[in-house]
């Protein structure tokens, strides 16, 4: 149980929107994992890539950096405390601020990454309360509770939802009966829509959700407890559920969408499932399940005809057929962890603290190169993010930013 606990924190970590104003990304910009970097080692040195610079003093999380308006900004605890720190691109403090209480109990610290709109930023906090501050000052725009104004309830290991803009809305998961899932409106937190999803009061469930663009409409989808949901993103109207859970009711890893499918990755019995999401988006159908994957919230990555993903049970990596759901190899080269994708390689790093660069091959992990994540404190849990020619990887108090541009 306590292993399970401890994964469950690599969900948190970083932001994402479909609109253009959104400057901070949850697992890239179409938060699938995929960087758009380009003009990156193809193999790195003996000792690594170059670490240009170590910010320590983060205090507990498991955040990971969001950037906007030249700067870094990053989550911490301490004591009982939230800060937002914010960081030029020499690693230099310019400025930290308190956002409040954080989530002190089991596995303590910082969870979602906060998300930066121009000079608004938008966090919630593992105790539940979303707000809205000025980015440069942490003045409070406004704040909204998850418990006390939408009736829901924090869930064991703290709200860790990743939060999500289009346009002028911010979706949240309270995970109340009434307010189950919300769109309020960005500049003030009024509720613009509030929708009981399946209606029957699941708590939310780790997952940050994902707005899908279709023709006909754009639909929110995200997990809860015990089922996969969709809706619409405009009105809130509920539009399909799908039963999918398991003994800790983790759903961590946001689903990914591609050419007309839904993929979504979860642990235990859960395992891996591809559905077939209609043109309008208003009914889904299982086209396969892979039992053997168990992915509680490393990521997955898709290219071409595979996808990558690590899993958490027998703690190997794995490459899946996309067409077939069958698995074409796994690997315990290093341990389970996260994965990230950009310029033709993955990125994987282990819960040990292992950083690999990886070839996509299905048919075996083929790793090119290998360093340690040593700085920092506690577990490695953190998404990895890459930003501008430079790796960001987070462990508890510390940030380790490596130089990736080849020739630089």
């Amino acid at each position: 149980m306590r292993k399970i606990i401890l994964f469950i924190l690599i969900i948190p970590f970083t932001a994402m929107s479909v609109s253009a104003q959104q400057k901070s990304a949850w697992r890239g910009p179409e938060r699938n994992g995929i960087y758009t970097e380009t003009g990156l080692l193809r193999k790195w040195p003996a000792r690594g890539p170059e670490v240009l610079w170590l910010f320590e003093g983060l205090g507990q999380g498991y955040s990971s950096p969001s950037f906007a308006n030249g700067k870094i900004y990053i989550k911490g605890m301490t004591g009982q405390n939230g800060y937002v720190f914010i960081l030029n691109k020499e690693g230099e403090l310019e400025n930290r601020y308190e956002y409040g209480p954080e989530f002190h109990e089991s596995f303590p610290g910082s969870r979602s990454t906060p998300l930066i709109v121009k000079d608004l930023l938008y966090l919630v906090s593992g105790m539940g309360k979303i707000m809205c501050l000025e980015a440069g000052t942490g003045k409070e725009i406004w704040s909204r509770d998850a418990i006390i104004d939408f009736g829901g309830s924090n869930i064991r290991w703290g709200i860790t939802e990743n939060l999500l803009i289009d346009g002028d809305m911010i979706f949240f998961t309270p995970g109340g009966k009434k307010h189950n899932i919300v769109a309020l409106d960005r500049f003030t937190g009024d509720i613009v829509w509030s929708a009981p999803g399946t209606g029957k009061g699941d708590l939310s469930a780790y997952c940050s959700p994902l707005i899908i663009n279709l023709p006909a409409r754009k639909i929110l989808v995200t997990h809860m407890a015990n089922d996969i949901v969709g809706l619409d993103a405009a009105t809130g109207e509920f539009l399909w559920s799908h039963p999918f859970t398991n003994r800790n009711f983790i759903h961590a890893n946001t689903p990914v969408y591609q050419d007309g499918y839904l993929y979504v990755f979860s642990t235990d019995e859960s395992g891996s499932v591809k559905f077939d999401l209609s043109s309008d988006g208003s009914r889904i159908g299982v086209v396969w399940e892979n039992k053997e994957v168990r992915n509680l919230q490393g990521g997955a990555v898709i290219l071409d005809d595979h996808i990558y993903s690590p899993s958490y049970v027998d703690r190997r990596w794995y490459s899946i057929d996309r067409t077939s759901g069958h698995s074409t190899y796994s690997s315990r080269d290093i341990d389970r962890g996260v994965v990230i994708y950009a310029d033709g390689k993955l990125y994987c790093y282990s819960e040990r603290g292992e950083l690999a660069l990886v070839r996509p091959n299905p048919q075996k992990f083929e790793i090119i190169s290998k360093t340690m994540i040593e700085a920092g404190t506690g577990e490695h849990f953190s998404h990895p993010v890459i930003h501008e020619g430079r790796l960001y990887v987070r462990r508890g108090d510390a940030l380790i930013v490596f130089n990736l541009m080849a020739g630089v």
